[in-house]
């Protein structure tokens, strides 16, 4: 409903009291013109109708100036009576229709959804669609928002709306209490708007997941979406539609750990290169290699189980209901007793995994088992934020929670879709070329985690450079990462991490490398630098200072002579 509309619609609620109080004014209008007066020196007199509209005016809002311009007779002053009693009746009635209709839930929802529309239309910047402002948005709202990236934001629970309103973001986030199952709301939140450049579906919902999903892929296909889900099969359902990212939190830190127990390298630049940037990553601890112990077989406990004996490790399991989970050997039980924990030899294994889906029998667990053998391992997963104090006492070694998981996997795929395509192929390289790369990384950007953002070289996203090929000049790889420095260019804290050049991808290209259009770039460096990058791009006569090393002449005369 657009504004217009609703205007109308109030105008048509409001039509009976404000027509009460019109006729209520023209009647008493009309009975002060007619009713005879008089004045100061005995004559009759009527008032006119500006000295009757005057009277009524400061008499029906209870203002009060007396009588003018000579004391009223008696019939006038009964028709005051009269008239005093009707037009404050009239007003009483109309501004209690007004405050009612205010009050009206449908109403507030309806002008809500039109100040949305206006705010999401009014967008000049590209920007996210985050359906669902639980734990997992709500993390991955304030990591964009560093990032300066714009969002708009559908969330149905009315309480996590609140706490939006509440939050201090350094921009303005559109939101709406709205169900983004349906379509017509993803058509508020600005699905086919040109800035749209993607959807996050992050309910708590596996199916409403499915539903945004589908709806955006039948509404705008090329629409990038990320989608969370748990079910397999509801995430097989996806990926038939299309969905560009499914998401699966527990299948993620599995692939995270393995990668953890056999390539520390890639996945400590994983982890580095998918951080909010500013943050500080310590180096991960080794995982231990021997007997392991893991609570809680269901999604989370299986993906870890899988990840360790897939390194040759033996794992003992404890599940408190083995037919539900499907777990065919392991000792029943929750965990939390010792003599369960003595039975699956605690005494004897190298670390522990607490992952059933209660936080306070997670801590038990590990408080239980480091009792019997204080050299333990510990993995633990987090199911809710506001347990935070909890598990920052506990310090345990790795701590998992799913909406940290998402929220990065996002974060690394809405920062730049490159990033995510260099950190799959990263994974390949090796643990010796991911030390390399770190190294190199830390040398010249320091030890906080860096901004990351693809640039490409076309008309719109670098005129600059596109004008130095134009004028037969050759800008390569290295301008981009120089600044102009007085009479000097200074080298930028900027890294180019790979060049994507047609089909081909080069990883950390050399910076003699000749720009051609079409050329994009992932660059990983600090955030200043980024900036001035993209003014460079732009700035005709700063690129040409930095390709050739002299100043372009400003004037026709200046550069005839230089010609």
């Amino acid at each position: 409903m657009s504004l217009n509309q609703i205007i109308f619609l109030i105008l048509r609620r409001m039509r009976a009291p404000l027509l009460m109080v019109i006729i209520s004014y023209a009647i008493a209008l009309i009975g002060f013109v007619l009713i005879p007066g008089v004045d100061d020196r005995g004559h009759p007199y009527h008032l006119s109708f500006f000295d009757g509209f005057y009277i009524l005016s400061y008499t029906a809002t209870t203002i009060g100036f007396g009588e003018v311009p000579y004391p009223f007779t008696i019939h006038q002053r009964m028709w005051m009576t009269f008239s005093i009693y009707m037009t404050v009746i009239s007003w009483f009635y109309a501004i209690g229709a007004i405050i009612a209709l205010f009050q009206e839930s449908a109403l507030k929802q309806a002008l809500k959804t039109a100040i949305f529309q206006r705010d999401v239309r009014n967008l000049m910047e590209p920007f996210y669609l985050i359906c669902g402002y639980g734990e997992t948005g709500g993390e991955l709202v304030r990591a964009l928002d560093r990032n300066e990236l714009r969002v708009v934001v559908l969330e149905i629970a009315p309480e996590r709306i609140n706490e939006l309103e509440m939050t201090d973001y350094q921009f303005n986030i559109p939101h709406l209490c709205a169900d983004a199952k349906l379509s017509e709301v993803l058509l508020f939140a600005g699905i086919k708007n040109p800035m749209c450049r993607g959807v996050a579906a992050l309910t708590d919902d596996d199916h409403a997941n499915l539903a945004i999903s589908v709806a955006v892929k039948l509404i705008k296909p090329d629409l990038p979406v990320l989608a969370r889900v748990q079910d397999d099969v509801v995430a097989a359902n996806m990926a038939s539609f299309g969905t560009n990212r499914i998401i699966n939190p527990y299948h993620i830190f599995g692939e995270h750990l393995a990668m953890r127990l056999n390539a520390l390298g890639t996945y400590l630049l994983h982890e580095w290169l998918t951080r909010a940037p500013g943050d500080a990553i310590a180096t991960p601890a080794a995982i231990p290699q021997g007997h392991w112990i893991a609570c809680g077989y269901g999604r989370f406990g299986k993906s870890v189980v899988s990840s360790l004996q897939n390194e040759n490790m033996q794992v003992t399991i404890i599940e408190a209901d083995p037919k539900g989970t499907q777990c065919d050997d392991c000792i029943i039980g929750s965990g939390v007793e010792a003599h369960v924990l003595q039975q699956a030899g605690v005494e004897h294994a190298v670390g522990i995994v607490a992952g059933t889906d209660n936080d306070i029998n997670n801590l038990s667990i590990v408080m239980t088992a480091l009792e019997l053998n204080p050299d333990l391992f510990v993995i633990i997963r987090k199911n809710k934020r506001h347990n935070d104090p909890l598990f920052q006492h506990f310090n345990a070694d790795i701590t998992m929670q799913p909406s940290d998981v998402i929220a990065h996997t996002c974060l690394a795929y809405m920062v730049s879709p490159m990033l995510a395509e260099f950190l799959t192929i990263a994974r390949h390289k090796g643990n010796q070329w991911a030390n390399a790369v770190i190294a190199q990384l830390v040398s010249k950007l320091g030890e906080q985690v860096p901004d990351t953002w693809d640039i490409a070289i076309a008309d719109e996203m670098a005129i600059a450079v596109c004008a130095m090929m134009e004028q037969g000049l050759q800008p390569a790889l290295k301008h981009l990462m120089m600044s102009p420095a007085g009479q000097q260019r200074r080298e930028m804290p900027v890294v180019p991490l790979m060049l994507v050049r047609g089909n081909q991808e080069m990883l950390l290209p050399e910076l003699s490398t000749p720009l051609q259009i079409g050329d994009r770039i992932l660059c990983c460096g600090l955030d200043q630098a980024k900036s001035i990058q993209r003014f460079i791009m732009h700035d005709v006569k700063t690129m040409h200072y930095l390709v050739t090393g002299t100043e372009m002449p400003e004037t026709w005369i200046g550069r005839w002579l230089k010609q």
